[in-house]
């Protein structure tokens, strides 16, 4: 195992502390995962770059990790109120299909999404409605324990039996009671939330199950602390989400954990990515402004320039995002793998390192890229030690020392692009567009350009001359 100090900033303890895991050497990693009602937009996929990059910083630090991730199909209501539709019943009557056909369909695209984005998919994939007796056990030792009681729709914890509700989000429970409001309905204490749902009239949805309650299904938040348990035990180290899950989702899975197995903390470690925002506010099915990962495909993107975009701001802080901004991120990754090719090329033609494996290690650059990545996850310094790096002449072992930066960054720095076949009129436009600039005529070149980006080639000129690719 690698020797690193890995530090990680703690949202439970609000500061960055040096990484111990339960047992040495192992990791248990639970990241909350997609309610699969549609798709999930980039804003949603930021956090699972996030949740990626903190995993392969663990590997590349050889710790062996479990990884475990949720995959909602049942229970999250449209309102953290307890209140509302349930989102796949609610997709199942617009689409007019089974809730079980929304939700595989919607998590297909998710794993597509994640494969082009090279993020490692966790070890196991935890679908709600597999774990059903798992959770009504859990909601048994809640209620053996009395931290439950029975309202006409459903059973609720008592978040005010715990002394310590809401740690994590550092709430003010005396001010939320002295605000109390009759819209709580029959709930004790504002800040309670449900454990398990009954139906309005059994048989009209399409998800419910028999429970010593009666008819109906589990809340949101007693989904991800059974699941977890059921994997991970009743006490683990890493869990991860986004910023907007502090509050409440997060807040009621402790509660409900640390309640029910009597482990504290029971995650040791808590990180949260923070949003992806347009126009000052946070990207948002509700707010609009969204975009898939098919969506920037079809405006010809690469899913690699988003990777490489989120990389360049630290997980912890709100990122601005823009086609614009995404396009210079685009030129900018683009340059980056000109140049690790142009790398590649002049080591096939050296005498002296015949090919990758018999370079040696560049240790200054790679200590400097460890130190970035060991700093809570510290993505755009490591970024900037890549850049150095490659524009550092002298330095000898990059195609090595870029290979092992790769086993973190995943922005494949170092394969090949598809070789391209083009048709006798693309290469009839290509040639027009090397003579209008031979010309002087940049003007009808850069009209050209424009109009083979549209047909999914893109141009590069080089000292060598014009190269092109297929997006």
């Amino acid at each position: 195992m690698k020797k690193h100090e890995l530090y990680l900033y703690n949202t439970l303890t609000r500061k960055k502390e040096l990484f111990k895991p339960i047992v040495s050497g192992e990791v248990g990693f639970y990241s909350c995962g997609p309610t699969v009602y549609w798709n999930q937009h980039i804003g949603n996929l930021r956090t699972y770059v996030f949740n990626d990059i903190l995993k392969r910083v663990l590997l590349y630090d050889g710790y062996k990790v479990k990884h475990i991730m949720n995959v909602t199909d049942v229970g999250h209501l449209t309102s953290d109120a307890d209140t509302g539709e349930d989102k796949m019943e609610k997709a199942a009557a617009k689409e007019g299909k089974k809730a079980q056909d929304i939700a595989d369909y919607y998590w297909k695209i998710f794993r597509q999404d994640f494969r082009k984005l090279n993020i490692i998919e966790p070890d196991v994939w935890c679908k709600a409605t597999e774990y059903i007796q798992e959770q009504i056990n859990m909601l048994k030792v809640l209620e053996k324990k009395g931290f439950t009681y029975k309202t006409s729709d459903g059973i609720y914890f008592d978040s005010l039996k715990l002394n310590d509700y809401g740690k994590l989000a550092k709430l003010k429970i005396e001010g939320l009671k002295a605000g109390i409001r009759t819209d709580v309905r029959e709930k004790k204490n504002p800040t309670d939330f449900a454990l398990w749902k009954f139906s309005e009239k059994p048989g009209i949805r399409q998800q419910e199950w028999n429970s010593p309650w009666g008819i109906g299904f589990p809340g949101w938040h007693l989904e991800c602390s059974a699941m977890a348990a059921k994997h991970l035990g009743k006490q683990f180290d890493i869990h991860t989400g986004g910023e907007d899950h502090i509050t409440v989702h997060h807040t009621n899975e402790i509660a409900q954990a640390e309640a029910a197995f009597g482990k504290k903390p029971w995650v040791k470690y808590w990180l949260h990515g923070a949003f992806l925002t347009s126009k000052g506010e946070k990207i948002s099915k509700s707010k609009g402004g969204l975009f898939t990962i098919d969506n920037l495909e079809e405006k010809r993107f690469k899913p690699l320039s988003y990777r490489y975009l989120c990389l360049n701001t630290h997980y912890r802080k709100q990122l601005s995002f823009s086609l614009e901004v995404l396009k210079n991120a685009e030129k900018s990754y683009d340059r980056l793998r000109t140049i690790i090719r142009d790398l590649k090329q002049e080591k096939d033609k050296s005498k002296t390192e015949q090919n990758t494996n018999k370079q040696e290690i560049n240790e200054l650059y790679l200590t400097k890229f460890e130190d970035a990545i060991n700093d809570d996850l510290n993505m755009p310094q490591a970024l900037a030690v890549l850049w150095d790096f490659v524009r550092d002449k002298d330095a000898k072992g990059k195609l090595k020392t870029i290979e092992e930066m790769e086993k973190v960054f995943a922005l494949d720095l170092l394969v090949e692009e598809e070789k391209v076949k083009v048709s006798d009129k693309i290469t009839k436009l290509i040639d027009e567009r090397e003579q209008a600039r031979k010309d002087k005529d940049f003007a009808k070149a850069d009209k050209i350009r424009d109009k083979l980006k549209e047909k999914g080639i893109i141009l590069e000129d080089t000292k060598d001359g014009v190269r092109w690719k297929k997006v």
